[in-house]
């Protein structure tokens, strides 16, 4: 067993905690043909329908030249009929709760018993791939839709519940998880008055959807824990690994804590031609000053840090080979290349496996960015956005879904020598969300040299299928 860490620049990061001792090429020397014989393998449904829905849900956009949908925006409300005429196709009894999450449950043998929940998010990233969150809702449904079709929905031993969130990566309202926050019952009813940036609170989009929202809804959304065995989410791995280690499926050991704060630095706005450098109280370069310290001190954690009771020596070694800090959004006002700006804002995503170490460093960056605001002589006001702790998944459904992955391959491949992999997830997910709520587990789909939140996102057509198969075998054996 080998024991890797690896880290990539584009804000994502997984560990291998198991990896392959020879890293074959799963289902490259197979003829497609040869597979499709066997009838057990389902392609038809699995891999061809689930591609087909994959490409038809990546054109239900609120933008006409790229992928775009926020919570509940005119594409989003497109989005849930579509899902939900599909989890009706797989024999599912759905409906759409008052966040808007499209659900689509059977009952199986024993309706009494706890239930388990399956799913992912239907919003996207602006510019986005249409894998992302899609591919576990798809793949959810197919597996069910295989069992419809051959009678065996009722010989689940348990309930089970596929749910597509309405709103996991937090685009319009810089606040995550509202879907499966609000099912968790994590979200405080403060949630219902936070703006985006037309000023339009939560609460009035769910207005404009003929939604009254008041601090009951949430009593009304969060699951009895007692009627809930388990959550478990596919997803595409966003990063490199699996393909490099030449496997379509991996699982989830655990998800990293993340933070996001909102960095608002106020200056004195002026003409950029008559005002002297040596009196400009500039909040543009203020903020510069502020990404480029960040980035050293994400880069060098263990150079800013100090071994006292905020940060363990273990904390600090942790955050070198894991913390990964991105200004991803960044605006100014009035914005105007003759104007000295009065005001600049940006966000900053933090992320690290470690949850004391993380902590630190916000400590830590939000001091030394109060630091350059005195000494330039302007203002800075730090909002915290969203904090999520890091989720280890439950081990009993990581060793399940794992046996699951393998039972997959094995039946496409026919013979594997080799272990499915098991990675840390540098990305955040519902399951964090989730975890409030019961045990959770997640499985990793491949994708095309690691890329995510891109249009350029892909999956291969058969890995499609083994996820598509995984979940089936998963389900057949709860």
């Amino acid at each position: 067993m080998i024991s890797t860490f690896i880290f990539f620049h584009s804000f994502l990061f997984l560990y291998i905690l198991s990896t392959p001792s020879s890293c074959s090429s799963f289902l490259s020397g197979i003829e497609t043909g040869d597979l499709e014989k066997r009838g057990d393998l389902f392609p038809q449904i699995l891999r061809d329908e689930a591609v087909a829905r994959l490409v038809e849900l990546g054109k239900v956009s609120d933008a006409n030249d790229y992928l775009e949908r926020t919570f509940l925006s005119p594409a989003t409300t497109r989005a849930i009929n579509l899902i939900r005429k599909w989890m009706e196709d797989a024999g599912l009894r759905t409906w759409v709760d008052q966040m808007g999450n499209v659900h689509g449950r059977v009952e199986g043998a024993n309706a009494n018993a706890e239930a388990l929940l399956v799913g992912s998010h239907m919003d996207t990233v602006v510019d986005a791939g249409k894998f992302d969150g899609a591919l576990g809702i798809v793949s959810a449904i197919s597996a069910l839709k295989v069992m419809h079709v051959n009678g065996k929905l009722q010989n689940l031993t348990r309930p089970v519940e596929v749910i597509a969130f309405c709103d996991e990566e937090g685009v319009r309202f810089q606040t995550t998880f509202l879907g499966s926050g609000a099912l968790a019952g994590i979200l405080p009813a403060t949630t219902l008055e936070i703006p985006d940036k037309r000023n339009v609170t939560v609460k009035d989009v769910l207005k404009e959807n003929s939604i009254e929202a008041a601090e009951e809804m949430f009593l009304q959304l969060k699951y009895d824990p007692k009627s809930v065995w388990g959550y478990v989410e596919l997803h595409i791995e966003q990063g490199p690994v699996l393909e490099q280690v030449g496997f379509p499926l991996g699982v989830v050991k655990g998800i990293a804590g993340q933070t996001r704060l909102k960095v608002t630095v106020r200056g004195s706005q002026g003409h950029a031609g008559t005002v002297p450098m040596s009196m400009r109280q500039d909040p543009m370069v203020a903020a510069a000053e502020q990404i480029v310290l960040m980035e050293s001190l994400c880069k060098h954690p263990e150079e800013y840090l100090s071994y006292d009771g905020r940060c363990s020596g273990s904390s600090i070694k942790s955050l070198s080979s894991s913390l990964v800090c991105t200004v991803g959004e960044i605006s100014t006002w009035p914005s105007a290349s003759n104007v000295i700006p009065g005001q600049v804002t940006y966000t900053v995503d933090i992320r690290a496996i470690d949850d004391l170490g993380r902590e630190a460093v916000i400590y830590d960056l939000s001091n030394r960015i109060y630091q350059i605001c005195d000494k330039r002589s302007v203002s800075c006001v730090i909002e915290h956005k969203h904090d999520a702790g890091a989720v280890i998944c439950d081990p009993e459904l990581s060793s399940q879904l794992k046996s699951a992955a393998y039972s997959a391959l094995k039946r496409m491949e026919g013979d594997i020598q080799d272990e499915v992999p098991t990675l840390m997830s540098g990305a955040g997910h519902d399951a964090m969300a989730m975890s409030h709520l019961t045990k959770v587990g997640m499985l990793f789909v491949r994708c095309r040299g690691g890329i995510s939140h891109s249009p350029q996102e892909d999956v291969l057509d058969d890995d499609v299928w083994a996820a598509g198969l995984a979940t089936l075998s998963f389900l057949e054996n709860l």
